[in-house]
């Protein structure tokens, strides 16, 4: 298992893992995903951390750090994509992807990490608090658009 962040040539790779998340497929290749992947990747706030195992992307998170006017003008972390490929899970490859993002985040002094789920699965709300989140400090509320 190797942790990392996304190399610029692996779009591909991680839009065909995003497959595993909740994406119906990947998407056009247009201009709109080129001009989102550059900006994306020359972003130093932000994060893609992928775990690579028998030679392939097999899971991932994304990490973006937010700079902050309160709290000591400390910024915050926000956790969000993370998937494992279907055949892949339950072997410690998220948790990896989220122990780096903590570590980046500690790195860049942030006073806490937050994520949302859509999920409503035991095994996944309990996957989350084993990695430290609780879903007792905060209220999210969610406006689609």
């Amino acid at each position: 298992m190797i942790i990392r962040e996304i190399r610029e040539n692996e779009l591909s790779e991680l839009l065909e893992l995003y497959t595993h998340l909740h994406e119906r497929g990947v998407p056009e290749n247009s201009v709109h995903l080129q001009k989102t992947w550059k900006t994306i990747c020359g972003d130093e706030n932000h994060h893609i951390i992928v775990c690579e195992a028998d030679g392939k992307l097999v899971s991932s998170c994304v990490c973006v750090i937010i700079p902050n006017l309160t709290r000591s003008v400390r910024p915050y972390a926000f956790i969000e994509n993370v998937v494992t490929r279907s055949d892949y899970r339950g072997r410690g490859y998220a948790t990896a992807c989220l122990n780096r993002a903590k570590e980046l985040a500690v790195k860049a002094d942030c006073y806490k990490m937050m994520l949302l789920t859509g999920s409503k699965s035991e095994s996944t709300l309990n996957f989350y608090k084993r990695a430290g989140y609780n879903s007792a400090d905060k209220t999210a509320f969610i406006q689609w658009l």
